[in-house]
Parts: C-alpha cells; sequence; structure tokens
C-alpha cells in the first residue's frame, strides 16, 4: 500500500504546478489532484485566440523559462505546452481525472474526498484552483424569457458562426474586450455592456511590456498604484487618439485593467457599440438601466470568476473579494496546515504571483 502523501495540492494548472516544484526542491512528499485529463484542463478549454498579457519572462514559472521560440506574449497553445513541459521537467506527481468534491479536517490532518467516493489523507492541503475554474454568472431577471442564447465567456472558443448575428458581451474585463474585438472582426454586430467602467492601458509602452512597468508600482501603495494607471490610461487615450470607458469605482478587491488598446479602436470606429448596465432579458434581447432596449441573438456573459474554494465548505471565511482569508499572502486564517496559491491577483500579473506564492507555500511546509 503506497503511504500517505505529507501534502495534497488541488489543481494541475499553474498554481498546482509551481507549488509541486518548489515543494519537490524542499524535499516535501506531495500529490497533485486533477479533475481534467491533462495539466492546465481549465486553460485548454478557454477561447482558441487567447494570448497572455504579461510578458513570457515574468509570465514564466519557477525554475523554467519559455523556449527562446516562444513569442513575448505566448498564446494559450504557448502555455499549454509550456505547462506540459514543466510537469515532466520537475516530475510532478500527477493524478488526473481526480475531481475533488469536498475537504474536511479529521483528528490526524485533512482527509480530501473525490467525486468518486475515495479518500485521501494528508498533513497539509494546498489549494491551487485559482479562479478561472470557478465562472460567475449573475443572475439577470427574466432571463427565461429571452428566446436566444446566454453563456458564460468560459464557453466561448472561437468566432465562427456569429457573423451577421447580433451579440451582446456583458463585462468590463480583459475577456469581454478581447471576446467583443473578436466577434467585430468577424463580421459580428457588437455591443459591449458595462455597468461600473474600466481602465484601458495599452500593453506596451516604448515597446517595453507594460508588466514591467507594474512591477515597479506594485512597491507602492494600492491608491498610488490605482492613481497612476488611471492616469496612463487617460494620457494613453488622448495620444493615441482613442476612445475610453468611463473609468470603474473604487473598491478594495483587485481590478486588473483591460491591457490593450484594441477595444479602444473598435469603439472609436463604431464596430462595436457601448451600453451601459443592464436591467433584465426581454423576448427578443435585453433592456437597459437607461431603459432602452435592443435586440439580440446570443448574449456572452464575460462576468468573470470566483475563488474556487466551494470544497472547504463551512471551515473557512471569506474577505470581501470572495478569497479565503489569509495571512502572508497564502496561509489560511482559519485552518492550520491549508494554504492557497492562485489567490493573488494585481497589476503584476496572476502567473508572477503564482510563482511567488509557491515559494512561500514551500517555506512554511519544509519548516519545523
Amino acid at each position: 500500500m503506497t503511504p500517505a502523501p505529507d501534502v495534497l495540492v488541488i489543481g494541475a494548472g499553474p498554481a498546482g504546478l509551481a507549488t509541486s516544484a518548489a515543494l519537490t526542491r524542499a524535499g516535501v512528499a506531495h500529490r497533485v489532484l486533477e479533475r481534467g485529463d491533462q495539466v492546465g484542463h481549465t486553460w485548454a478549454h478557454l477561447y482558441d485566440n487567447l494570448v497572455l498579457h504579461t510578458a513570457k519572462r515574468l509570465s514564466a514559472l519557477p525554475g523554467l523559462p519559455f523556449p527562446r521560440t516562444t513569442p513575448r506574449f505566448p498564446t494559450r497553445r504557448d502555455l499549454l505546452d509550456y505547462l506540459g513541459r514543466y510537469a515532466d521537467t520537475f516530475r510532478v506527481p500527477i493524478d488526473t481525472r481526480t475531481d475533488v468534491a469536498s475537504v474536511r479536517r479529521d483528528s490526524g490532518g485533512w482527509v480530501v474526498r473525490t467525486t468518486a467516493g475515495a479518500d485521501r489523507h494528508a498533513r497539509a492541503v494546498v489549494i491551487a484552483t485559482g479562479i478561472v475554474a470557478n465562472p460567475y454568472e449573475p443572475a439577470i431577471a427574466h432571463r427565461d424569457q429571452f428566446r436566444g442564447r446566454v453563456f458564460h465567456s468560459v464557453k466561448y472558443h472561437r468566432p465562427e458562426g456569429f457573423t451577421g448575428q447580433r451579440v451582446l458581451v456583458v463585462g468590463a474585463g480583459n475577456s469581454a474586450g478581447e471576446i467583443s474585438v473578436e466577434l467585430a472582426r468577424a463580421g459580428a454586430r457588437v455591443t459591449l455592456a458595462v455597468r461600473t467602467g474600466a481602465t484601458i492601458v495599452p500593453r506596451e509602452v516604448a515597446g517595453i511590456p507594460i508588466q514591467y512597468f507594474s512591477l515597479a508600482l506594485g512597491l507602492f501603495p494600492t491608491s498610488a498604484q490605482r492613481l497612476a494607471t488611471s492616469a496612463l490610461a487617460r494620457v494613453s487615450a488622448v495620444v493615441n487618439g482613442r476612445a475610453a470607458l468611463p473609468a470603474p469605482p473604487r473598491t478594495a478587491c483587485p481590478k486588473v485593467p483591460l491591457i490593450g488598446l484594441h477595444l479602444a479602436d473598435s469603439l472609436r470606429a463604431g464596430t462595436i457599440q457601448l451600453k451601459g448596465g443592464i436591467a433584465g432579458f426581454t423576448e427578443r434581447g435585453m433592456r437597459f438601466d437607461d431603459a432602452s432596449e435592443a435586440p439580440f441573438d446570443a448574449v456572452i456573459l464575460a462576468t468573470g470568476y470566483r475563488a474556487a474554494v466551494g470544497l472547504l465548505g463551512p471551515l473557512i471565511g471569506v474577505d470581501q473579494c470572495g478569497f479565503a482569508r489569509r495571512r502572508d499572502r497564502v496561509a489560511s486564517d482559519d485552518e492550520q496546515d491549508l494554504y492557497f496559491v492562485g489567490h493573488n491577483y494585481g497589476i503584476q500579473g496572476g502567473l508572477y504571483n503564482i510563482g511567488r506564492d509557491a515559494r512561500i507555500v514551500a517555506r512554511y511546509l519544509s519548516g519545523p
């Protein structure tokens, strides 16, 4: 009988792989549990033309750079290939097709139950499910009356089939912007609904990825980061003669700006129409907060994601942004020997933060 590992890592996306590599270097026995049939299962099912906004040098996980032939901003396919190489390089001990249903305490540590009804035991658990595994769909009035298609952006893959259709994209994040532009270029009649505004910044400044500047900004308080990002967005809109969206409200939760100017170009050119908040579906389309109505054939909810912590049930509390309450970025405030990687987001980039947090977790778990 194989002895139980010291640590169970849940999720074999970038967060789980980086955590595994860090634990291996620290000499900590562990297993990685992945619900899908491959590493990066969630990334494998995102839209085909996804391109990272973060440069490859700062998007690489600890211990392995992207190949030199990879473009500065890797594609989804580039990232998946990289994750596969990462798993092979560090011999990540993965159990695929192992979907976790719940995580609970027992007298000896932790019990992780799979959807197949099997129990796994460990001293410590690392939740590396991130947020992309848990898409969020808001409740919208009269959705059952609408005769067209409605789906979350996580189920969007390519623009084929939307040519000539009236499509409403709801949201103010990078997925909303990219999908809107892609659909408009493919001949769809696109409207983007943005309730609270968004900040649009260029992907590069003078040929330098914006992420490099973000690392420097990360040394300053959040309020200063917001001011600098907003100022950059305003200057970029004026200098480049591009349309700008209304500024978003201030919030304590991480708010990644819309990176890249293609959406601004499309708004200025009129190939994408802009509306405010949505009030509810009609039989043929959508009613907006300004009391106007418009017909649509499809509505894509690019309404973001929430931290995938439901498998912990009442064991933990969450902060105002829906993330587990933590100290030192990764350690649960509510339970001993419980950690989170892939739950810190900001202007520096999610993959950059994953590398940082994986190393912190390894230090905790390899200590006395």
